[in-house]
């Protein structure tokens, strides 16, 4: 697979291929999820929440909020852990049970090396009082105390506790509260449909795989393994060994000429062929999008290195949460540091950098100012200001840029 259709068909199963349209009723909303797999659930709201900035990347009538509004009453999501927090439909339900499982023994092993002794004691204090009072926060299950610390390694026993029952299966998250889980009981927040439902390791395994692929478009038993999370990367190869069905084995082209094995569905020449060309829309990402969790496969099919770190270090400033990539057709062409001060109605553009070999010209210029006019819908601003800084002088050069915004 030569790398252009490689970036192509990457781009179509992510939804970032056709120009961003649809509407915006839950329905659509999970619909949305669920070709994706899953949105990661995030904190950081340096323009908005990253799962709502993923939502509108593809459909930019969608506003802040109304993703967990999924979870909260029709329960068409709930939230699981992947590679983090995460919102997955809820007819998956059934194959989190092997994860549930698997994450019994593992993360009580874990937590013990991390010096997280005493959690265990917590936990049918934290269940009775769940079972008798309804949906608790850590905060009210610590009779008010703070619970979360500065990260996870300072963790109060509580949290910890209702963590572990979360992620093995006992709890659930049936909403959240500013941006604070509140738990209850899996069987008062699950679907019945969902909490009923079954699947032995062999099927879901299959599942795991299939459905990892057809939302990679490619992938080794490895990448096929950390989409979902749920099944070991021995489990994945040992699969890929055996479930020829339906599958071809192909290479396909980095950017740098270099070529890679993966497994592919069958057809997907065809699949290729009958894609749309590439909106001309620029899109500017989330840091947290479905399509660039795994960075190392970003940087070899387009030659883009998403670093945490970048361009102020003497800032301590960790850019890979605040500086935003740029999509257009099916080139990241740069970066952009962007702040959402909704006190003032502002949307702050603090540094721009376009990707070598590109030129900003007023094409590129015009399309940015647009793409930037429309986020200010999602980051709930309604003008922009240009910051004068040696970061953002490329901007402040441009007539056609500064003549839009």
């Amino acid at each position: 697979m030569a790398n252009g259709d490689a970036r192509k068909l990457f781009l179509a199963c992510h939804g970032l291929l056709e120009r961003p349209h649809g509407d915006v009723r839950l329905a659509d909303i999970a619909s949305t999820v669920e070709a994706l797999g899953f949105v990661q659930v995030d904190s950081i709201n340096t323009l908005a929440r990253a799962h709502d900035h993923i939502l509108w990347a593809r459909r930019p009538r969608y506003r802040q909020g109304k993703l967990l509004k999924c979870v909260a009453r029709p329960r068409l999501l709930f939230e699981a852990w992947t590679h983090d927090a995460a919102l997955v439909p809820s007819v998956y339900y059934r194959h989190w049970r092997h994860k549930h499982a698997a994450d019994r023994n593992a993360l009580s092993e874990r937590w013990k090396q991390w010096g997280r002794e005493g959690f265990h004691s917590e936990f049918d204090h934290i269940l009775k009082r769940i079972a008798d009072e309804g949906a608790l926060s850590s905060a009210e299950l610590g009779d008010g105390k703070r619970q979360n610390g500065d990260g996870w390694w300072d963790w109060k026993p509580t949290k910890v506790a209702l963590e572990y029952l979360w992620r093995s299966g006992e709890l659930a998250i049936c909403h959240r509260r500013g941006f604070s889980k509140v738990y209850d009981l899996a069987e008062r927040v699950l679907p019945p449909e969902a909490l009923n439902a079954r699947s032995e390791r062999a099927e879901s395994l299959d599942w795991s795989a299939r459905s990892a692929l057809q939302r990679l478009g490619f992938g080794t038993a490895s990448e096929l393994s950390a989409f979902w999370d749920i099944f070991s990367k021995a489990e994945l190869g040992a699969w890929a060994q055996e479930a020829t069905n339906g599958l071809v084995e192909i290479e396909v082209e980095s950017r740098d000429g270099s070529l890679r094995p993966a497994l592919a569905q069958e057809g997907w020449e065809d699949q290729l062929a009958h894609l749309p060309d590439p909106s001309p829309r620029m899109r500017i990402l989330s840091p947290f999008d479905p399509a660039l969790r795994d960075r190392k496969r970003i940087e070899r099919l387009f030659g883009f290195e998403y670093r945490i770190e970048v361009f102020v270090p003497e800032a301590k400033r960790q850019y890979g949460y605040y500086v935003f990539p740029i999509l257009e057709g099916t080139e990241l062409t740069g970066r952009i540091d962007l702040k959402a001060d909704r006190a003032a109605g502002v949307l702050r553009v603090q540094g721009y950098w376009p990707e070598r070999k590109v030129r900003f010209g007023s094409g590129r210029a015009t399309r940015l100012a647009d793409e930037l006019i429309r986020i200010c819908a999602l980051a709930e601003v309604d003008r922009i200001e240009v910051e004068n800084n040696r970061n953002t002088e490329l901007l402040r050069e441009s007539a056609a840029f500064m003549a839009r915004v």
